[in-house]
This record gives structure tokens, sequence and C-alpha cells, in this order.
């Protein structure tokens, strides 16, 4: 495929990105912040102007034919696409002067849509609500993922969108919930828009503004974390705001492809998933011991309402609070910390590891045990009651070892720069696994201001890595030979 065409491709993505601008202009125009209209509007006119000629120039000369796009090739258009993307996200921050330094303004952008939610803020409470709704807005884009977006809207593009999709998607094993991939990305899409909209609505009748429900809708159910207060989610004091933002991100923390198959009558296939039942029990058992712990701070109402909201909110890598948990006693802070290199399922909104790769993990090893038993018998895994194919096993196992790579390229950084130990490696784990905040100094009391220009670049590429499941930014960023 020629250059040209890859340019527009990649120019048409980030079109879809750039005509989302017009949500924060209609809340500039309806709060009357006028003065954040060309933030969004100049570089909207540009990318959008830009696409329209590079559309209709092959639309004119007849050049619409079918794309054949490689595996490399998917991988370099996703990783430019996102790359394009968090640059084009970063444009509002510098022209309205809300974040006037590159560095920062990167780090906010990749930080929302990778749904990570760490900030450079240091008083939120004194952003515009048009930036907020930016914010969030780009948790929304980035949780289900800009390319299948495009995908979804755009099939005439002209390019087969399955190679892209892979390479957005999380989890070690991806497919079709439908026989076309423009029907996939368009029905998962549809369901991530019908339970945005179902949790706006439900926020309003808590007691939350219209604003205030779209923000905390968008970075609900994108599993971003980016609020509207200093304080969080805690600002609110609302116990039904926090039940119903519990119950949406552990929902945003399923792998969007068993709601399709729930939808359409396949039931006993969602019950028997073994990701989802492992991660049901995760959730369950952590909370009830975390709530053990706080109890004597809270009362048994509270610790249970307080223990579920933060192990769900780190699990799934959404990174809301509603307290300031690094005060809680160390038990508790000890499964948020073992919780932090868990992560959401698979197809899911949610970063880390992913429950599935550490369901595998352990019938691997289950299976190794029994090996030394008996060693002449024949195991597989067994995944949803049917056997797991080998090489998953293999993939699982180099992924775990790339992820601690680049925890570990984090952490170090992170400690050479500003951070104490602890903080540099909650830190290291926040970022790659698109958690937000950490504990102590990056805490939910805390921000990533302190950091260098340089290091919250690097910090930037670890985010997006962490996003986009590793292989696609480091193939990306270092191609490797076949031998």
């Amino acid at each position: 495929m020629k250059v040209s065409h890859y340019i527009k491709i990649l120019f048409m993505i980030l079109a879809i990105v750039a005509l989302s601008f017009l949500i924060p202009i209609a809340v500039a125009l309806y709060l009357k912040e006028y003065h954040l209209i060309p933030s969004f509007l100049i570089p909207m006119c540009v990318v959008c102007g830009i696409a329209a000629i590079l559309f209709f120039k092959d639309f004119f000369t007849d050049q619409r034919k079918q794309l054949r796009l490689s595996t490399q090739g998917g991988i370099a258009l996703v990783a430019l696409a996102w790359i394009g993307a968090c640059l084009l996200g970063a444009v509002p921050f510098l022209i309205s002067g809300v974040i006037p330094e590159f560095a920062d303004a990167l780090f906010e952008s990749v930080s929302g849509f990778t749904t990570t939610g760490s900030t450079i803020l240091l008083d939120v409470d004194s952003c515009p609500m048009t930036m907020h709704i930016w914010r969030t807005q780009m948790h929304w884009l980035g949780g289900m993922g800009i390319v299948a977006l495009t995908v979804a809207l755009f099939p005439l593009l002209g390019v087969g969108g399955f190679h892209l999709i892979k390479s957005e998607t999380t989890g070690p094993d991806k497919g079709k919930v439908t026989s076309k991939i423009t029907q996939t990305a368009k029905a998962l899409w549809f369901i991530y828009l019908g339970l945005t909209l179902l949790q706006i609505i439900l926020l309003i009748i808590a007691g939350m503004s219209f604003l205030d429900s779209v923000c905390y809708s968008f970075a609900t159910l994108g599993t971003g974390g980016f609020s509207t207060k200093n304080a969080s989610l805690g600002a609110y004091n609302s116990p039904a705001a926090d039940i119903i933002i519990t119950v949406f991100m552990f929902l945003a923390g399923v792998n969007f492809s068993l709601y399709f198959r729930l939808f359409t009558g396949h039931i006993g296939e969602v019950a028997k998933n073994s990701e989802l039942r492992s991660y049901v029990w995760i959730v369950l058992i952590s909370s009830l011991l975390i709530a053990f712990s706080i109890y004597p701070i809270y009362g048994m109402g509270n610790s249970l309402r307080h223990s579920f909201f933060q192990v769900v909110s780190i699990i799934t890598t959404t990174g809301f609070a509603t307290v300031n948990f690094d005060l809680w006693p160390e038990f508790a802070k000890s499964i948020l910390f073992l919780l932090m290199f868990i992560g959401g399922c698979s197809g899911s909104t949610a970063g880390g590891i992913k429950v599935i790769r550490w369901v595998i993990l352990k019938k691997q090893a289950a299976n190794e045990i029994k090996r030394l038993l008996y060693p002449h018998g024949v195991f597989s895994i067994q995944l949803n009651k049917r056997p797991g194919r080998k090489d998953v096993v293999y993939s699982v196992a180099g992924f775990i070892f790339l992820y601690f790579m680049l925890l570990l390229a984090t952490f170090l950084v992170a400690s050479m720069d500003k951070a104490n130990t602890f903080t540099a490696l909650t830190a290291a784990l926040a970022l790659v696994g698109n958690i937000g905040p950490g504990f102590d100094l990056v805490g939910p009391a805390g921000n990533f201001a302190f950091f260098s220009a340089p290091a919250k670049i690097f910090f930037s590429f670890s985010m997006l890595a962490g996003r986009l499941e590793l292989y696609t930014m480091l193939l990306f960023s270092i191609p490797l030979s076949p031998k």
C-alpha cells in the first residue's frame, strides 16, 4: 500500500477526533466560555480540511479500490493514529493556555485517550467546564477505540478493518462477534453508547448536574478517571452516585463482546466464561477483605460502599476515589496494590494485564504440577469449558515479560526524577496499567505535575504502550527482524 494511502486513512481517523471538538465547542457556547472556542475550532478546521482534500481527491480520480493492509501496515497505522490523536488532543490545552507547556499538555492528552486518568493539573476545580468535557471525552473515545469508531463509521475508506481493530483491541485472543468487522465495531459502539446514556440519566436522577453527569459517564465507561473536582467523587459525598458509578465501572471492565452474546440470547455462553467468573470473584473477595479492614473507620455500610467502589475503580483501571485510600490501613492498601497488577477483562475498556492472562497462567501452573506427578500425561488448559490453544500460553508469557520490562523502565525513569521508591513503583504501575492514581506523591491526593518534562514524555510512551497492549507501540518503535 502506498504512503499516500496511509496518510489518507490516518487523516480520516484524525478527522473523527477533530469533529468530536464540536461537543466542547457547543458546551463553550452554552456556558459562554467564548474564549475557548478558537482552541477547538482552529485545529478542527485544519485537520478536517486536509482530510476532505485527501478524500475527495480519490473520489474524483476514481481511486476508491479496496486496499490490502498487511499486519505490519495495520500496526504502523494504529500506532500513528493514536500518536496523532494524542498530539491533536493536546492542541486545545496549548492554544487556550489552560496547560501552556507542551510536555504537560501531551501528558494530559495521552492520559485522556489511553484512559489512564493521571493528571498534571494542580487545581482541577479551577479548570473550565469546557475543558473538563474534553478531558473526559478523550476517555470515552479512547475507551472503545478511535480506530474501531472510524471503521464503524467509514467502511467506505476501502481498507479491511480487522488488522486495524486487532492492533487496538485488548486481550490475548482477538476475534469478531459478527461475520463482518464493520458490523462488530458498530455493535460494540452501540452497546457502549447505550450504557453511557443510561448512566447519564441515572446520575442526573441521583442529583448530579447534566454536564457533571456527562463528564463522569464518559470517564466511567471509558474507565478513565478524570474528575471535575480535586477530591474526585468524594467532593459530592453522594452514596447514590457512588453506587451508580461502581456498577458502571464494573460493567465497563467486562468484555463487551459478552454483552453482544447476552443480547443475542447466548446466556449460557456468558455464564460459563472463565474470565468473567474470575473477575467477579476477585472483586467480591477483595472488597469484603478491605471492608473488614476499614470497618473501624467507617462502620459497616460505608465500609462496604467505599471498599467495593475502590476495588472496582482500581481493578478496572478507572482511578476514581471517594476517599483518600492512601490513608487506609496497610492491609487494605496492600490489596489495592495487588489489584494494580491485574486489570479488567480482555475486550473491555479497562487497562492492565487483564484477568484472562492470569487465569491462563494459573491453569498452566496447575498443569505443570500435574505433569510432575504424571510425566506421561497429556494436559491442556480449559477456557470457557473448552480446551484452550497452547500458543495462547506462550503469547501470555511473552506479554507479561514485556509488561514487566516496561514497568521496570518506567520505574527507573520515575525514581531518577524526584520520586521516592514507593512513589516511583506505583507511578509505573499506574501509567503502564492505565490506572491513574498510585500511592504516596501520585496518590488520590497528589498528581504527576512534579515530574520533569523529559520524564512526562517517556511516561506518555508508557501509557500508549500499555493501552495498545505493548506490541503495537514496541513494534512501531523498534522494528524486529523475523529471525
